[in-house]
């Protein structure tokens, strides 16, 4: 897409998107990039679809037993913010409260754990890394934090749910290696988890 006809569709002017793409401005803000997003996505539908379809073909979608709930959020949450509509308790860095998170995952660990693959595993993500990765069935916790740690890209909070009491001491070590805020959630069942989750949009 020409810079021209990415301007006329957001409406600005080319000199502006030429700044954006050289870096002489700073980032436009999240609801600008999703406005640019929108624009790229009716252009490439407008021109057959090429793009979209290699995309889908690439990242693929997750099985809805596995993933229960995946969300973007445009003005992010805190840390902390997550813990309060989880009841959950920080048990892992929690010097890092106040990071703001820009979406969540909600999966089952036990159906996860049996039936993907390490490549899987980063679908969790969504849009971005700076999301709420939330686990549940989970026992002890040492599961979730070590797949973080093989998979190499740390999201920016777990929360554990399920039979988990008192987090395994290596999940707790891996936490603070990755400075990954980690917490546990005391709600009763995921589809309460995923309720209180809608509450962010």
């Amino acid at each position: 897409m020409s810079q021209a006809a990415l301007a006329f569709a957001l409406g600005v002017s080319p000199s502006v998107v030429s700044d954006y793409e050289t870096g002489r401005r700073k980032s436009p803000g999240i609801l600008s990039i999703k406005k640019v997003v929108e624009a790229l996505i009716e252009h490439d539908l407008k021109s057959g679809g090429r793009m979209l379809d290699s995309l889908s073909r690439v990242l693929g979608s997750l099985p809805a037993e596995v993933v229960l709930d995946i969300r973007e959020l445009e003005q992010g949450a805190t840390v902390r913010e997550f813990c309060r509509l989880l009841d959950a308790e920080l048990v892992a860095c929690p010097q890092l409260s106040e990071k703001k998170l820009f979406g969540y995952t909600v999966i089952d660990s036990l159906k996860a754990i049996v039936s993907l693959s390490s490549e899987d595993f980063k679908r969790f993500y969504g849009m971005s890394t700076e999301r709420a990765l939330i686990f549940t069935g989970v026992g002890t916790g040492r599961s979730p934090l070590v797949a973080v740690k093989v998979a190499g890209i740390p999201p920016g909070m777990i929360v554990l749910h399920g039979s988990v009491r008192k987090i395994d001491p290596l999940a707790v070590k891996i936490a603070e290696q990755l400075h990954l805020p980690v917490a546990i959630s005391s709600l009763s069942s995921p589809a309460e988890i995923v309720h209180s989750l809608r509450k962010l949009l």
